[in-house]
C-alpha cells in the first residue's frame, strides 16, 4: 500500500489548524471539473498514512458518465479502485468474500431529481414514497451499508460522498435525502447496533460483531456538491438555502476560478470551521501531476 502524503493537504490541514476533526462533516461546493473529486481522492488515499486505512469512497452520481475516480486513484496514488458489489439481505450470509475488503468504492445510489419525483398522493391528500421506489431504495441500501460497515470495522475512519447535483431547493433534492439518511443511520450508528441489523441472526455473529466495535465518533465524512456558480466570488456570497446539509456541517470549504491577469486560477476557501482556529486566506491550488497542490 503506497503512503504518499499530498503536500496540498497538508497545506489545507494547516489551513484548518490541524486538519478535520474526527467525527464532523465538511460540505465542499465547487463546479463541475473544479477539482473535488481529485481532492475527495486525496483525501481518501491519506487515510493510509494518518488512520492505518484508506477512506472509502461512495459516488451518488446518476447521471451515467465517469468521473475518473478509477483512472485519478491509479495515477496519482497507484491505488486500483475496484467496486463493493457484496449484498446482504436480511438473514443472508453477511460476510464479504476477501477480495471485497480491497472494494473501496460503492456506486449503488444512483438517483437524481426531486424528492417528488419519487413520492406519490395518499388518500388523506398528502404524500408518501411510492412503494416500487422504497423496494428498490432498500434493496441498494442491502449493499451500501454492509460496505460502509465491513470497512469501519476494518479500520475505516474516512468516508467521501461525491456526485452530488445542484438543486434550486437543496431540501427537495433526492440526493440530500439519502446522504441525510445515510449519515444518520449509518455512518453515524452505533457500531454494535449497525452489526446486529446486518448480521443477523445476532446469536450467530455475536462474536464477530464484539470483536469489530468502533467508535463512530471517529469517523471523518467528506461531502462533494456540485454547484452552478463556477466563480469563487459568488461562491462566497451564495447562501446556504433551507434543506441544504451545508448549514449543519462542521467545515465548508468553496472551490471557484478567478482570473488572474492572462489566466484562469483555480482558488480555494474556508469559509466555516467550528472546533479549532482556520485561516481566512483564499490560496490557489492546481490539479497536477500529483492530485491536488496548493501554491
Amino acid at each position: 500500500m503506497t503512503r504518499r502524503v499530498s503536500t496540498g493537504l497538508l497545506k489545507l490541514d494547516a489551513m484548518l489548524g490541524g486538519g478535520l476533526l474526527p467525527g464532523t462533516l465538511t460540505v465542499v461546493y465547487g463546479a463541475t471539473g473544479i477539482g473535488k473529486t481529485h481532492l475527495g481522492l486525496t483525501f481518501a488515499a491519506h487515510g493510509a498514512a494518518a488512520d492505518g486505512a484508506r477512506g472509502i469512497v461512495l459516488d451518488m452520481n446518476g447521471r451515467g458518465d465517469s468521473q475518473q475516480h478509477d483512472e485519478y486513484a491509479a495515477r496519482l496514488f497507484e491505488w486500483k479502485l475496484t467496486t463493493w458489489t457484496h449484498t446482504v439481505t436480511p438473514m443472508a450470509a453477511p460476510y464479504p468474500p476477501p477480495d471485497q475488503m480491497d472494494a473501496l468504492y460503492c456506486n449503488a445510489l444512483r438517483w437524481l431529481g426531486r424528492v417528488r419525483d419519487f413520492q406519490v398522493p395518499t388518500p388523506d391528500g398528502g404524500v408518501e414514497f411510492d412503494w416500487n421506489w422504497k423496494a428498490s431504495y432498500n434493496h441498494a441500501l442491502y449493499t451500501v451499508r454492509p460496505f460502509m460497515y465491513f470497512h469501519f470495522a476494518a479500520g475505516t475512519r474516512r468516508v467521501v460522498v461525491d456526485g452530488v447535483e445542484p438543486m434550486d431547493s437543496p431540501a427537495d433534492s433526492i440526493q440530500f435525502f439519502m446522504f441525510d439518511e445515510l449519515y444518520r443511520k449509518v455512518v453515524h450508528r452505533d457500531a454494535e447496533t449497525l452489526g446486529m441489523e446486518i448480521c443477523l441472526p445476532v446469536w450467530k455473529h455475536r462474536a464477530f460483531i464484539d470483536a469489530h466495535r468502533y467508535d463512530h465518533e471517529a469517523i471523518t465524512t467528506l461531502l462533494l456538491v456540485t454547484t452552478e456558480e463556477t466563480r469563487l466570488e459568488d461562491l462566497l456570497a451564495r447562501k446556504v438555502a433551507t434543506g441544504d446539509i451545508g448549514a449543519t456541517a462542521n467545515t465548508i470549504v468553496v472551490m471557484g476560478s478567478e482570473r488572474l491577469g492572462s489566466r484562469l486560477a483555480r482558488m480555494l476557501c474556508v469559509i466555516k470551521h467550528r472546533g479549532s482556529p482556520m485561516s481566512d486566506e483564499i490560496v490557489e491550488y492546481r490539479i497536477g501531476s500529483t492530485g491536488f497542490e496548493l501554491t
